[in-house]
């Protein structure tokens, strides 16, 4: 009822659980009446939430500090901060070990100053000076605040200022802004630049150029050259939000530093949109030749090799790509380029210069994602061309090893079938940089007895989701279970999608340790099966792989049967309306509504026929058919006519799109996994 009452808010979702939280006593009672508070709170009835939240501190003791902190919370919302300073005096010793020990000062600091007692406010922040909290952009804020209403203009202005430039992202950052527009104290254009540059590297292309515009037209004692630059970074963005037109970089200014080199590169981006080859090119030797060093070299060279990628040009992609990992060998690109270059050349059958630079993509960028298929194809070489086959059984064993659960060690665990050799070499040199990852001792028996444990049970009970992960992490043994306890906690109230994200966002490396290194539920919760029986049965229906379904499931809705995308897809299989129109159709109904694709029955009944449809539209063949799940039919078609291709792996290698490229092998990673979890289950 709670989770309901979180979601919809309605009169009913309300009565339920006022009427659960009254006719119940204990923790049950003090986790209905959090609830009631919390939807007050995001209803903005704050007078409400603060009654309910202090109602469940006295029918409670295990989530006090959530009752007291919470309705102090409301009770500033509500303009009675003297409500929230008699909840937050002593709230340390009240509440010891408790997930606000950090926020309660502030809160705290907060009501004293709508109090107008800025000393208080300051005495209890003071303590917190000496910890690693003071650099917190939101300890500075409240700081900054207090010194403010206290007088003391320069503390307070020091810490806005490093509040806006240095933690701009920040939500403490806007206001931030704003304190420092209220003491009329603004900032040094170089300060201003810093912070737009910092909205362009953190992609917020539209903020960034709003502000280079406002500081061009705004800072009276900018030389030309300065604003000249400002104008070409504005014209940046509007290239990454694809506004920029050929007559728009016509009209910029002609410089000489750095900013010449973007222009250039904008002209370069323009001429590729446009397929002038020749053209982007030239810019691109251009900004060789003047500015060797610029960054707006490296991405043009990118986009050229990439480019290239698209137009099938091989020799072409391999010179831009190379050109990058020379020049710019430690940059964000060079481990991608770098690839590009290696397989490249295995396409063209340019052989030993593929594996050295496979060699080169292992040892030089070994924490990269392209280093599984380098090992894989490494071992290909070896196999199929050098005829080493010990050294093949090396490079095969040491992926196995290093990344078991990647595609690519699917088929090199293949390979290791073929090969019946005894010999042993030792391994080459590049393998010495393969390390597998180490074993996070993880554990399947939760600790029933904790307090962190217990209170986040109960967080879940109220609704409280946002603090079942921090209130876990609390305890001193989270590292091995509180991943699997977040997840069974989801998993509890039907939320598998949640369940599904709480293992993935966990930061374990799952696919690069063994299955029997890590407790079954772990697996279970990373590769679940809601909707089985279903889903069972209506791929058997189709003649399709029940596990194919649920990996593809994982990989487009995350089994959230409500999910809608930007794309218009519908549902569990991510269909679309006319999709979902034409099965139906097919299935001899006459009347279809988009929503019925919302239906998980419905949902998974016409998109096993429709994924049935597309593998038979390839004669079977699944990776084509993926591809075209998520690129659609015609660049399949095109990738497949260029008949090149020494097996389907190699094909899958080749796809240009990224997205495409990972989803196919995701999808047939995730199949063997859920078979290796649940067999024939």
């Amino acid at each position: 009822m709670a989770q309901q009452l979180v979601s919809t808010r309605n009169a009913s979702a309300y009565a339920g659980v006022a009427s659960y939280a009254s006719s119940h006593s204990g923790e049950a009672s003090a986790a209905g009446y959090l609830a009631l508070g919390h939807a007050y709170s995001l209803d903005r009835r704050y007078g409400d939430a603060e009654t309910a939240f202090r109602t469940a501190g006295t029918r409670g003791q295990a989530l006090s500090d959530y009752a007291d902190f919470l309705a102090a919370q409301a009770a500033v919302e509500a303009n009675r901060p003297q409500d929230a300073v008699a909840l937050l005096e002593h709230f340390a010793d009240k509440h010891p070990g408790s997930l606000f020990l950090p926020n309660a000062p502030l809160l705290e600091s907060e009501a004293y100053l709508d109090l107008h007692d800025a000393a208080n406010a300051l005495r209890v922040l003071t303590p917190l000076q000496s910890t690693s909290a003071a650099g917190h952009s939101d300890v500075r804020l409240a700081t900054a605040k207090a010194y403010q209403a206290s007088g003391n203009a320069a503390q307070a202005l020091a810490l806005y200022r490093q509040i806006y430039i240095g933690d701009p992202l920040s939500p403490e950052a806007a206001t931030a802004k704003t304190q420092l527009a209220v003491m009329n104290a603004p900032l040094a254009p170089a300060e201003r630049k810093q912070h737009a540059d910092a909205m362009f590297n953190a992609k917020q292309y539209s903020v960034a150029a709003d502000e280079y515009r406002a500081l061009e037209k705004n800072e009276k004692q900018l030389t030309q050259a300065d604003r000249d630059a400002l104008e070409i970074y504005a014209a940046v963005c509007e290239l990454r939000l694809k506004r920029l037109t050929r007559s728009d970089v016509s009209h910029l200014p002609v410089t000489g530093d750095d900013s010449a080199a973007l222009k250039m590169y904008l002209q370069s981006e323009l001429a590729r949109n446009e397929g002038e080859t020749d053209e982007h090119d030239a810019l691109v030797k251009q900004i060789e030749q003047k500015y060797p060093a610029s960054r707006w070299l490296e991405e043009a060279l990118y986009s050229g090799g990439n480019m290239y990628l698209l137009k099938k040009n091989p020799q072409q992609a391999i010179a831009q790509f190379e050109d990058l990992v020379t020049r710019f060998p430690h940059s964000t690109y060079a481990p991608n380029a770098h690839w590009h270059a290696a397989w490249l050349n295995y396409r063209l059958r340019h052989y030993p210069e593929a594996a050295r630079l496979m060699d080169e993509q292992i040892m030089n960028y070994p924490a990269g994602t392209e280093v599984p298929g380098a090992i894989y194809w490494r071992a290909r070489l070896y196999e199929d061309v050098e005829h080493n086959l010990p050294q093949a059984l090396n490079y095969y064993n040491t992926l196995s090893a290093a990344y078991p659960n990647t595609y690519y060690a699917v088929l090199g665990r293949q390979r290791i079938a073929i090969i019946c050799i005894h010999d042993a070499v030792p391994p080459a040199p590049a393998l010495a940089a393969v390390h597998p990852v180490e074993d996070p001792h993880l554990t399947a028996v939760l600790p029933e007895n904790d307090p962190h444990l217990i209170k986040a049970r109960l967080l879940a009970n109220a609704g409280l989701n946002e603090y079942i992960r921090p209130e876990i992490h609390l305890s001193a043994t989270a590292n091995s279970w509180g991943t699997l306890a977040e997840a069974q906690i989801y998993q509890s109230f039907g939320e598998d999608a949640r369940a599904l994200q709480a293992m993935k966002s966990s930061g374990l490396a799952f696919f690069s340790l063994p299955i029997a290194s890590v407790p079954m539920p772990y697996w279970q919760l990373l590769f679940p099966r809601p909707y089985w029986t279903q889903l069972a049965n209506d791929a058997q229906t189709n003649g399709l792989d029940p596990f194919l379904v649920a990996s593809l499931i994982r990989s487009e809705s995350a089994f959230n049967a409500g999910a809608v995308s930007k794309a218009n897809a519908y549902g569990l299989m991510q269909l679309l309306p006319s999709t979902g129109r034409s099965m139906a159709k097919r299935e001899g109904e006459s009347h279809f509504s988009t929503n019925e694709l919302l239906d998980p029955t419905e949902n998974l009944r016409l998109g096993t026929l429709d994924l049935k449809l597309s593998i038979d539209k390839y004669n079977g063949q699944l990776e084509y058919a993926l591809a075209a799940y998520n690129a659609g039919d015609k660049p399949v078609r095109d990738w497949i006519a260029t008949n090149d291709y020494k097996d389907i792996p190699e094909w899958v290698e080749s796809i240009p799109y990224t997205e495409t490229h990972d989803y196919v092998q995701g999808i047939l990673r995730n199949r063997e996994m859920y078979r290796a979890i649940y067999g024939g289950k």
